[in-house]
């Protein structure tokens, strides 16, 4: 955090001045002037309150404070849990995203006590679209509360009167103190928990977090501040010095952070499907089953069920694509078309973005539809401990099955080039059935 200290006179004259950070004491701020006054404490704390009460979104996880020596102690562990669930399905993703996969999850697991009966794979499926999948592992082996996490369980379940600091927070505090020093620096990041451990109330220390968390997600917004609607807009360093000097916005605190860039990655899926005995004799592929890779059970989107993927090394051509899924396809599941396998149909289906924090995915997609010359039971023999896990799901079973966006999405460019296909191929029936009833009715 930046030395705030204003000097005498022109102060709004230079508000983006780099100044040195002084450290008081090991448990002090950069300066004495950069802590809050006893006066805008007590008043920052009755406006914010004041606002809360009235302007809180009505959401799931949130409860109303009660007095903490009539709190049952299963109250508070069940408030407890609804928290921790809250805040870890919170992280990086939007409040309306949350909400329905809140509502199922505690329908599923309402206590802690429940969730412990879960697998690994049934959390999984449980999270499947709402990304960053680690935290899901997090919550079923929990070694991911840090102190953000802890500190809102503590004050909203416990009321124990500490800060918690997400985003929203830093933001609120960077504009309140007009610091515009770097908002991931860890020395920097260590001084917004004193500003906020200043600031929390004593006797609501729960709401009080949540209504720091609440303007900054509903008012003090990164790009576009409702300034005017601020409840405490008289006590913004940031907006006073906008205000002298119209070259500064509000918007410059806290600094931005220059994003690290996006490395560029590319993958071939094949989704495989395998059409069970009567489809292959009346061309009918309802009755068909897909295969289904798991992933490693370490990096990106580990445990999680995907189709047979190959990661290339760069943009390939169909031919190169080809050459890598049926090395992957022989490898894996031991399909070759030459003896195990007779392809009814391989289209190439088109290609898609997909967006990760760090990586920009290129996906190739193409569909395989074959028929085992064995039958299933000689390829589910196959499928014995080794490195790589997969599982047959009939299409019913892959409906209901919780996927990824990204898998979903190749799964509905699938289907709706099947629809696309069948479409076209049965207007020339269509046109030759007409016809052959227009011959016979003249005839007659």
């Amino acid at each position: 955090m930046e030395d705030l200290k204003e000097p005498k006179g022109k102060r709004a004259a230079q508000p983006r001045k780099k100044r040195k950070l002084i450290s008081k004491d090991d448990e002090g701020i950069s300066d004495i002037e950069d802590i809050f006054s006893d006066q805008e404490t007590h008043k920052i704390r009755e406006s914010l309150l004041e606002w809360y009460d009235h302007n809180q979104r009505d959401l799931p996880w949130r409860t109303k404070e009660t007095n903490p020596l009539q709190a049952e102690d299963e109250d508070k562990e069940k408030r407890a849990y609804g928290v921790w669930v809250s805040e870890v399905m919170l992280q990086q993703t939007r409040v309306q995203t949350v909400i329905d996969y809140y509502n199922r999850w505690v329908l599923k697991w309402p206590t802690l006590q429940h969730l412990a009966l879960a697998s690994l794979e049934e959390v999984n499926e449980m999270w499947a679209g709402l990304g960053y999948y680690r935290r899901a592992r997090f919550l079923l082996e929990v070694p991911g509360i840090g102190d953000y996490t802890a500190g809102a369980i503590a004050s909203i379940a416990f009321k124990e009167v500490v800060p918690v600091v997400d985003g929203n927070v830093i933001r609120v505090l960077a504009r309140l103190k007009a610091i515009s020093a770097n908002p991931k620096d860890s020395i920097t990041v260590k001084n917004f928990w004193k500003l906020a451990a200043q600031l929390v109330d004593p006797c609501r220390p729960g709401d009080f977090n949540q209504s720091l968390m609440e303007l900054g997600a509903t008012v003090c917004t990164p790009s576009n501040p409702s300034c005017t609607q601020c409840p405490v807009l008289s006590h913004c360093r940031a907006l006073s010095i906008s205000n002298q000097d119209k070259s500064v916005l509000v918007t410059d605190y806290p600094t931005k952070v220059v994003k690290v860039k996006q490395r560029h990655e590319f993958s071939a899926v094949c989704v495989v499907e395998i059409l069970g005995t009567e489809g292959l004799i009346e061309g009918d592929q309802s009755d068909g089953g897909f295969l289904l890779v798991k992933r490693p059970e370490n990096g990106l989107l580990a445990g999680l069920w995907e189709f047979p993927t190959v990661n290339l090394g760069k943009a390939a051509d169909l031919t190169t694509r080809r050459k890598e899924i049926d090395h992957f396809l022989k490898q894996v599941f031991r399909l070759d078309p030459q003896r195990t396998c007779s392809m009814v149909q391989r289209e190439d289906i088109g290609e898609f973005v997909h967006i990760f924090t760090h990586i920009r995915l290129k996906v190739y997609v193409e569909l395989l539809v074959m028929h085992l010359k064995g039958g299933m039971s000689e390829l589910l023999s196959k499928n014995k401990k080794g490195a790589t896990t997969w599982k047959y799901v009939d299409k019913q079973a892959l409906s209901n099955l919780g996927l990824t966006s990204g898998v979903k999405k190749v799964y509905t460019m699938v289907e709706k080039f099947k629809l696309s296909k069948s479409s076209t191929d049965s207007a020339p029936a269509k046109r030759r059935k007409k016809f052959e009833e227009t011959k016979s009715a003249s005839i007659n």
